[in-house]
């Protein structure tokens, strides 16, 4: 609960201690921080009669002196430039101001200049500068996110903006935690380095004292990771639930929209899927599409008990007890019906693209070698006029990552059969993936095969056989976990920004994937998590990807780096 609390005290500690009704207003980024943990009947609750986002209110002039207005925003300078606006003529009776971040003394001067009305009654910082999707994982939902492709000197302005939100991300994690930790960062990728070094200056230099939270235990861990590491994970068919819905239709701040997807009524278009507010949903979360099916026919029982015997309405109690129960028949009515329209929804895409059949050639690519008959499946794949472009071009990225040192001869094939079979596709786009996320370019050991004992691991895997030849494979995050809680991480890997050590283990790490995490490592993390190793940990990244996004970020930059090879300006 560790994240989605942190802010949750924030949100009750901002809007308890102001009596009457309020306004509150956001920015573009902390609407999503705080509509992920508060609902609009907890809001109503703490008498929040309006929201609005900070840059629309400014074009109302309407005064509502009746109303305090709380403000919850970003510490930019666009934000305390429209603040220092509405402050010269305020429209409510008064004003507090919450910032999810450090502010600069220039910020705090600016804003006690324009007060000249004397209507704010309090500044604080709140560090919720993060949207916490799940009690264990967290998102920076930064739009440029291809830019970690790219060497520093294509767009040194938009790469500084890049990584200084990242820090103030990764910084607001670790002061709502109220810690500070040790910072070890992936040796193979500059952009992993970078956030490393500018977080430790942060920390233990340019905010020391804000930091220094004088705690007795062990520091915890932070470790900057790069996305290129692992580039299969974001690219494989999901069969969980939670994953399953993102890299099938889409999931943004734990809202699924559904208005492309098929025909819906209205109050179905926009669905939430959030652990905290669906007791079914944080049961189901991490189930097998297969299981997920039957638990939900059993909740439609369930549904068709209860709804029967309120059609049993003969007394005045009946009739009483009914009315007091009738909220949780609604609540408990659109659940039954939102579950089943997801699973109906995702069935429909996985008949209509042989998602079984594609995916069962995936999991082979990632977990087991053989590449004769790896070679012979995604030929038949990508020639099978039924098979969707994305799931061709995601297929030769799988074998190319696998076996690009092995069979150049039939990967130049591959290549060939996509572009006469793709017409959409990008022509040098898997060259690409290689030239980002190739061998050469990786510090784990991907595929197992390069470590003795993870050969070792592997072998006694296909023994066991497998439970189940969807689910099979396991993120690059699980052997890093692994490593840690063993205490092996390698230092010539995994190496410490400047003079701070681990002393002992730590109770306490937050891995940050620069480029995305996955929902599939974030159910890693919650079953490690589960399993109560004395070791909390926390997954965080620029953003959650799904194959299609990850794919979105790899065109971008193809697109800039060409451009930057023909000559041409960055547009």
């Amino acid at each position: 609960m560790v994240l989605i609390t942190a802010v949750r005290d924030y949100m009750n500690r901002m809007l308890q201690d102001i009596s009457g009704m309020k306004v509150l207003i956001l920015d573009s980024k902390t609407v999503s921080a705080a509509s992920v943990v508060y609902s609009q009947s907890e809001l109503l609750q703490k008498e929040v009669f309006l929201v609005e986002l900070i840059d629309s209110i400014s074009m109302s002039k309407e005064p509502m002196s009746h109303l305090k207005a709380v403000y919850f925003v970003r510490p930019t300078s666009e934000n305390i430039q429209l603040l220092r606006r509405q402050l010269a003529t305020p429209r409510f009776g008064e004003y507090h101001l919450y910032f999810s971040n450090i502010l600069k003394d220039t910020q705090i001067h600016i804003l006690a200049d324009s007060d000249e009305h004397e209507v704010v009654q309090q500044v604080q910082e709140f560090y919720a500068d993060f949207v916490a999707l799940d009690p264990c994982h967290f998102t920076l939902n930064i739009p440029s996110n291809h830019l970690y492709m790219l060497p520093v000197a294509v767009d040194p302005s938009n790469m500084q903006h890049y990584c200084d939100r990242i820090v103030d991300g990764i910084a607001a994690v670790f002061l709502a935690l109220k810690r500070r930790p040790v910072i070890r960062y992936q040796r193979t990728s500059d952009i992993a380095k970078r956030i490393a070094q500018e977080t430790a200056k942060l920390t233990y230099q340019q905010e020391s004292g804000l930091f220094d939270f004088r705690r007795n235990e062990v520091s915890p861990l932070l470790l900057v990771l790069d996305r290129r590491d692992d580039p299969v994970t974001p690219l494989l068919n999901q069969w969980t639930y939670q994953a399953m819905v993102h890299e099938l239709i889409g999931i943004e701040d734990n809202k699924v929209d559904l208005r492309n997807v098929g025909k819906f009524p209205k109050d179905q278009q926009e669905v939430v899927l959030s652990s905290e507010q669906d007791p079914f949903f944080r049961a189901n979360m991490y189930e097998n599409f297969g299981d997920i099916g039957m638990n939900i026919k059993r909740m439609v029982d369930e549904f068709q008990q209860i709804a029967k015997s309120n059609q049993n309405i003969q007394t005045t109690e009946d009739m009483a007890k009914f009315v007091d129960n009738y909220p949780e028949y609604r609540k408990m009515h659109g659940n039954v019906s939102k579950h089943v329209s997801l699973v109906t929804e995702m069935s429909k895409i996985v008949e209509q693209r042989k998602l079984m059949l594609v995916s069962q050639t995936e999991q082979e690519l990632a977990c087991n070698g053989g590449q004769v008959a790896a070679f012979e499946a995604v030929t038949n794949l990508v020639n099978d006029e039924s098979i969707s472009d994305i799931d061709r071009l995601r297929l030769v990225m799988l074998y190319a990552l696998r076996y690009e040192k092995e069979s150049p001869v039939q990967l130049m094939q591959l290549f060939n059969k996509l572009a006469s079979k793709s017409p959409k596709y990008k022509t040098g786009l898997v060259q690409f993936l290689l030239k980002q996320a190739g061998t050469d370019k990786r510090t784990g050991d991907l595929y197992g095969n390069r470590d003795l004992l993870n050969i070792a691991r592997n072998m006694a895997r296909g023994l066991k056989g497998v439970e189940n030849v969807y689910t099979q494979h396991q993120p690059l995050l699980f052997q890093t976990i692994e490593s840690i809680t063993k205490g092996r991480l390698r230092d010539i890997d995994y190496p410490c920004v400047g003079n701070h050590f681990q002393k002992s283990r730590p109770q306490d790490v937050v891995l940050f994937v620069v480029g995305g995490t996955t929902y599939e490592e974030s159910r890693f993390i919650a079953l490690q998590n589960a399993s109560n190793l004395g070791i909390r940990f926390i997954l965080g990244g620029t953003v959650v990807l799904n194959s299609k996004r990850f794919l979105k970020d790899l065109e971008e930059a193809q697109r800039i780096d060409w451009i930057v090879r023909s000559g041409a300006a960055v547009v």
